[in-house]
């Protein structure tokens, strides 16, 4: 895969949300020298825990067919039957074995990352047969990290090799002389030493390419500075709208806070600064305040309570304590019961006196 962004601009540690993303994607730290350990080791563990018993077995059966080859039948049917004879007996040989090395291949995904089913990986994408980005994936800096890569695998692995078997030059010489029946045992001593060093040697070389994989995989993770702001305007909405979805809703609470000014047994004001109308009816257990506002709002409650002929009672004190004090469709606390209650007394007595002199 190119390098298609700017190392320059992405600063910033990858949010959850992106590692979770990439994870989605299939695009994990992965490198292909564990997995390759994996199968070289189950490999030769195969190799020496059943190539004895597979080839034995195999070498039977050969030496069987030759010997009664002349009685074996070559019409079509036989024929067929002994290739099938054949064949179970090899894929019974090999069945353990590739089974164990496929084991070994998945395990040596498992413990670089989780499980992932990604069809992503799969997609058409025109960037593969572009030979533009074809060309420049040949050319790119993993290219060539990959080719150094590889030189450097062989090199360490050569040299492992090497080691190994130098002190045993003498004895891969008299192999020359040696008798048939006695090239096996040393054959397989030889072998196992040689596959014990590859081993060792890519064991470093997988661990190595790991830690580079992962760092490169996380640095390829990093976000610029608007790569977070846009992805946070995606979860938590833009600011802008949010602002506006909250001004929509202050607006609608005010209108329906407005709407219950001229239901309100009394409004006490600062006199213009403050405003709170407050509700009280037979049975209930304290005022409530059905509005209250600053300023303007205060100024506008106190012109519909005239509009609705809603006693006003200017108290600045009492006002500016009952608008900190109390929430819209909250009753009034304890400490204002005792004013609030002379005031709405006031007001009751007020009302009973215009009524009887309306009806004198």
């Amino acid at each position: 895969m190119s390098e298609t962004f700017d190392d320059s601009e992405r600063t910033e540690e990858p949010s959850a949300k992106k590692l979770e993303d990439a994870l989605r994607r299939g695009d994990v730290a992965k490198s292909q020298e564990v997995t390759t350990w994996f199968v070289l080791a189950a490999a030769t563990v195969c190799l020496f825990a059943f190539a004895s018993d597979a080839m034995g077995g195999m070498a039977r059966m050969l030496a069987l067919l030759f010997e009664h080859a002349h009685a074996l039948p070559v019409d079509g049917p036989s024929l067929i039957a002994l290739t099938d004879r054949l064949g179970g007996a090899l894929g019974a040989a090999v069945a353990v074995p590739t089974l164990i090395i496929v084991v070994a291949a998945i395990a040596g995904n498992l413990v670089q990352h989780q499980p992932v089913f990604s069809v992503d990986p799969l997609m058409p994408k025109l960037s593969k047969i572009s030979p533009v980005a074809g060309f420049k994936r040949l050319f790119s800096v993993t290219s060539l990290v990959n080719f150094a890569k590889g030189l450097a695998k062989l090199a360490i692995v050569g040299v492992a090799i090497v080691l190994t078997l130098w002190p045993e030059r003498g004895r891969l010489f008299d192999l020359l002389t040696a008798e048939p029946a006695s090239l096996m045992p040393v054959t397989r001593l030889l072998a196992l030493k040689v596959f014990g060093a590859a081993i060792a040697a890519l064991a470093i070389v997988a661990a190595l390419d790991f830690a580079y994989q992962r760092h490169r995989w996380f640095e390829k993770q990093r976000m610029s500075m608007k790569e977070l702001r846009d992805e946070y305007k995606q979860m938590e909405g833009d600011p802008a709208v949010r602002a506006k979805l909250r001004q929509i809703r202050i607006e609608r609470g005010r209108k329906r806070m407005m709407a219950q000014v001229p239901r309100a047994t009394v409004l006490i004001t600062n006199p213009t600064h403050f405003a709170v109308a407050l509700k009280y009816e037979t049975g209930m257990h304290a005022p409530v305040c059905v509005a209250k506002g600053v300023d303007l709002v205060a100024l506008r409650i106190r012109r519909i309570a005239e509009e609705a002929d809603v006693p006003i009672v200017e108290n600045p004190p009492l006002a500016r304590a009952l608008h900190a004090s109390v929430e819209i469709d909250e009753e009034i606390a304890v400490e204002h019961y005792r004013a609030v209650a002379e005031i709405i007394g006031y007001v009751m007595r007020q009302r009973t006196m215009v009524g009887r002199g309306a009806n004198s």
